[in-house]
C-alpha cells in the first residue's frame, strides 16, 4: 500500500488526508487499516509517532460511515485527559467532510458541556475510563449501539490505576463489538487480560517490542548532582538548534523549580509548565501554546506528557531526571522524531541513576552513547544530604538485586534493649558490671 488511494477509504475520508499532508502511509497505517475494515480483532504494536491514532480513526471512519441514530457506535478509550483532546482534533481533522460526530469526555473540569455534546447525538465517543463511568451511572451514555471498542494507549489502560474501571466498562458495553489495542508497548500481562475479551485477535508488531524510533538520536551525560544538571542545561540552551524543547522531571516539585528557574533565565514567554498540581485548563492551554506558539521554546513536564500526545517540530527531549518506569524512556524520547522527522534525546545520569539506566538498555537492546561533560561545565561538589540520598539509593538498588544484601544505611537490629553494635561482653550482674573489679570491697568502719 504506496498510498491512500488503496484503501477502501471513501472520498471525503481521502479529502482529509490529503489537506493534513499525508502522502504515504506509515507501516502500521498499511498493516492495520485493511483488517479493522475487515472486521478482525487487532493488537497494534507500533513506536510513538507512527500514526496509531490514524491507523485505527481512518477504518473506523469508513465503517461508521455517516451520521444515524444518537448514541455512539464508537468508543474510543483513552488513559489521559491531554490525550483526550489529542483524539478528539484528530478526529475533528479526519471527519470534517463527513457528517458522522463525535464528543471527548474526561475529568478534571465541569461535565456540563460534555453532557451536552453527548445528548446532540453522537456516532463516536473519546473518553478517559473514570468520566465514562460517571456518564454512564448518571444516565448520559447508551451503550447497546456500540459496535467498535478502541483502547488506546492499551498497556496504561490495563495497568493497576485503571483496570478496576476497564472491567466494570466490559460488563456494560455490548459483547458483540469489534476490539482494536493500541499501544508503544505490549506486556504480557496486558496480552494475557484482551486474551479474555478478544476473539482470535490479529497482532500487528511493526518493531520489536519497547524498540526506540530510529529517527531519534539518543546520548546520555554522566553527572554529579542537581546543579551541574542546571549549569549543563544552560550551556546546551545556548545553541539556537534547541527551538523546541521538552524536559523531563521525575517529580512535580523538580518541574516546578526548573521551570521557575528558565522563566528567570529565558522569560515567561518562552516557558511553560505542566504537572499533576496544575489545573485542567492550564495544562491543556499550555500544550496548545507548546503545539501551535512558534515563540516557545521549552515544556517542562513531569511523566503526564509522556504517553501518546502529538507535538510536532519537538526538536530534543531532555530527562533531567532518568524515569524509573523503563518503558516511559520509550514514551518520553517519542515526543520527538515523529512523522519522518529527525530529533534528539539527551539523558542526564547521576551515580543513583545508573542502575535503572542499566535497566533501560537492556530493555531497549541498545547501549547507549555516552558524551563526555563539555569543559566550560562547572561541575560543583555534591552537597552532603544529595550525596547521602544517592547513597540510599543506590542500597535500595542493590537490595532489588540481592535481599540480602547490607547496606551502609542498614537498620539495626534490636536485642532486648540491646543492639548489636553494643559489646556483647558487657552483662548485668546484680549490682555490678562484668567491667567492674571483682575484688572490691567495702571500706571498712
Amino acid at each position: 500500500m504506496n498510498s491512500f488511494n488503496d484503501f477502501k477509504l471513501n472520498r471525503q475520508l481521502l479529502n482529509a488526508v490529503n489537506d493534513l499532508g499525508y502522502e504515504v502511509p506509515t507501516n502500521i497505517q498499511q498493516k492495520a487499516i485493511p483488517v479493522i475494515l475487515g472486521g478482525q480483532d487487532v493488537i497494534g504494536i507500533a513506536q510513538t509517532g507512527t500514526g496509531k491514532t490514524a491507523a485505527y480513526l481512518l477504518p473506523i471512519l469508513r465503517l461508521l460511515n455517516y451520521a444515524q441514530e444518537n448514541s455512539p457506535r464508537a468508543l474510543v478509550l483513552v488513559p489521559t485527559r491531554e490525550l483526550s483532546i489529542q483524539v478528539g482534533n484528530a478526529l475533528k481533522e479526519l471527519s470534517k467532510y463527513t457528517d458522522l460526530r463525535y464528543a471527548v469526555v474526561f475529568g478534571g473540569q465541569g461535565a456540563k458541556e460534555q453532557i451536552a455534546s453527548i445528548n446532540e447525538g453522537i456516532d463516536i465517543l473519546v473518553a478517559s475510563p473514570g468520566r465514562f463511568l460517571d456518564l454512564y451511572l448518571a444516565g448520559h451514555i447508551q451503550t447497546k449501539k456500540i459496535k467498535y471498542l478502541i483502547l488506546d494507549e492499551a498497556e496504561r489502560l490495563m495497568d493497576k490505576s485503571f483496570i478496576s474501571q476497564f472491567h466494570r466498562i466490559l460488563e456494560v458495553v455490548p459483547r458483540k463489538r469489534q476490539n482494536l489495542l493500541f499501544s508503544a508497548t505490549m506486556s504480557d500481562l496486558v496480552k494475557k487480560i484482551s486474551g479474555d475479551f478478544m476473539a482470535f485477535p490479529i497482532e500487528i508488531n511493526i518493531s520489536p517490542e519497547v524498540r526506540t524510533a530510529e529517527t531519534v538520536s539518543q546520548v546520555i551525560y554522566e553527572l554529579p548532582n542537581i546543579k551541574t544538571k542546571i549549569n549543563l542545561l544552560k550551556f546546551l540552551f545556548n545553541d539556537e538548534s534547541y527551538r523546541k524543547v521538552i524536559v523531563f522531571c521525575k517529580t512535580k516539585a523538580i518541574a516546578s523549580d526548573i521551570g521557575k528557574y528558565m522563566e528567570r533565565v529565558y522569560g515567561v514567554e518562552y516557558v511553560r509548565i505542566i504537572h499533576g498540581n496544575k489545573t485542567q485548563q492550564t495544562r491543556i492551554n499550555a500544550m496548545q501554546a507548546f503545539r501551535g506558539d512558534e515563540q516557545l521554546r521549552f515544556l517542562i513536564t513531569t511523566d503526564l506528557a509522556s504517553r501518546g500526545l502529538d507535538i510536532p517540530d519537538v526538536t530534543h527531549v531532555i530527562n533531567f531526571d532518568v524515569p524509573i518506569i523503563y518503558e516511559d524512556y520509550v514514551h518520553r524520547i517519542g515526543r520527538t522524531g515523529r512523522a519522518f522527522k529527525t530529533g534528539a534525546s539527551l539523558t542526564f545520569v547521576t551515580p543513583a541513576d545508573e542502575y535503572h539506566l542499566q535497566k533501560i538498555q537492556e530493555l531497549i537492546k541498545q547501549k547507549i552513547e555516552k558524551l563526555t561533560i563539555p569543559d566550560k561545565i562547572e561541575v560543583l561538589v555534591t552537597p552532603f544530604e544529595e550525596r547521602q540520598e544517592m547513597l540510599r539509593e543506590i542500597d535500595r538498588q542493590k537490595r532489588k538485586e540481592d535481599p540480602d544484601f547490607r547496606g551502609a544505611f542498614h537498620e539495626k537490629k534490636p536485642i532486648g534493649n540491646r543492639t548489636t553494635n553494643q559489646k556483647k561482653d558487657f552483662k548485668s550482674t546484680g549490682n555490678r558490671t562484668t567491667n567492674q573489679k571483682k575484688d572490691f570491697k567495702p571500706r571498712k568502719k
